[in-house]
């Protein structure tokens, strides 16, 4: 955005070009500028290099422009008993070119932008050479304002110049735009993703809470079974100290209590192994043998088929039950052991 100061008439009357228009043309930017009030204008060095693809401005300023073209934004605003502009980047010590040094600069670009402009300033040089003066043509429609300055139609190689840099501006404004909504499309499927993941997360969080409670009901059930085989230990003892006779626990025909509380006796009684006896203790009373899967006995306690293996293969070794080879289906077969 240009920074112009206030301009005298007569500073007006010398631009038969506007200056906007004539550096868009240069350099095909829009640079910043300061306009001093005998009408002179001014630009940032670095803004021109970078605009113009000068990679070094210093090394672009000494080979290009001369001294008196450039200069320091301090001393010149203070030459004008101006201060120095605030903000947008306005250091006391920015180097500032003249319009000529901007030119100068212009002339040894090499991009093919700046050809048009360069070629019309050549084509000026060599009509002043050749006829002695250079003069833009008159506008066809001249302000009505009496004492009013002539107007001049735009050089074409400039008005080429400026259209083809607008048509190209615009260009990149429908690819910015287009590039705009794509980045809008692609946020709103970002969000509806994000939208979905959440929506699986508070799922998620749900099933968790749903096992989360469930676990908590499995160990209260477990706890309740413990201590319900508590009590029936505890019972067992009871009824053995009872019924105890000096001939052994089965003096009289056994029963799902006294055979229970025999085994009590003869080892250590885990829940897991207390468990499977409680489930093959009646069988082994009314049956008088036991011919049940292990698979069976495993689905009524809820172990593995290697845990209640493991609580038989215990309670053979104290003489709780006994082997009695294996049924027709493969199953093996138990009986009570002796006392």
């Amino acid at each position: 955005m240009n920074e112009p100061k206030k301009k005298s008439d007569s500073a007006a009357r010398r631009e038969a070009i506007d200056i906007s228009d004539f550096v868009y043309a240069a350099t095909g930017a829009r640079v910043r500028r300061l306009t001093m009030p005998d009408g002179s204008h001014w630009f940032p060095a670095v803004d021109v290099c970078k605009e113009l693809g000068h990679s070094n401005p210093q090394k672009a300023l000494a080979d290009h422009v001369p001294v008196e073209h450039r200069e320091c934004l301090e001393t010149l605003t203070g030459g004008y008993g101006l201060s120095v502009p605030a903000g947008r980047g306005w250091r006391r010590d920015l180097n500032i070119i003249s319009l000529q040094g901007l030119i100068l600069l212009v002339n040894a670009c090499t991009k093919p932008a700046c050809m048009p402009f360069k070629q019309w300033a050549a084509e000026v040089i060599e009509t002043v050479q050749r006829d002695g003066s250079y003069t833009l043509q008159e506008a066809e429609v001249q302000p009505a304002e009496p004492g009013a300055p002539i107007a001049y139609a735009m050089p074409e190689q400039v008005a080429e110049a400026i259209v083809r840099l607008e048509a190209h501006n615009l260009q990149l404004d429908e690819q910015m735009a287009g590039g705009q909504r794509q980045s809008i499309e692609l946020q709103k499927e970002m969000l509806a993703v994000q939208t979905e993941t959440l929506a699986v997360q508070r799922e998620t969080l749900a099933v968790q809470k749903e096992s989360l409670a469930l676990q908590k009901a499995t160990l209260a059930v477990h706890q309740a079974m413990v201590r319900a085989l508590e009590r029936i230990g505890d019972r067992l003892d009871a009824l053995v100290l009872e019924r105890r006779t000096p001939s052994g626990p089965f003096g009289a025909p056994p029963t799902t209590e006294t055979v229970l509380a025999d085994w009590r006796q003869r080892l250590s009684v885990t829940a897991d192994v207390w468990t499977v006896a409680v489930v093959i203790a009646p069988i082994l009373v009314e049956r008088g043998e036991l011919r049940e899967p292990l698979e069976s006995v495993a689905a009524r306690t809820g172990l593995s088929v290697h845990r209640v293996n493991e609580c038989l293969r215990l309670l053979r070794k104290h003489a709780c039950i006994r082997s009695r080879g294996g049924a027709e289906d493969g199953a093996p077969v138990y009986v009570l052991g002796q006392a």
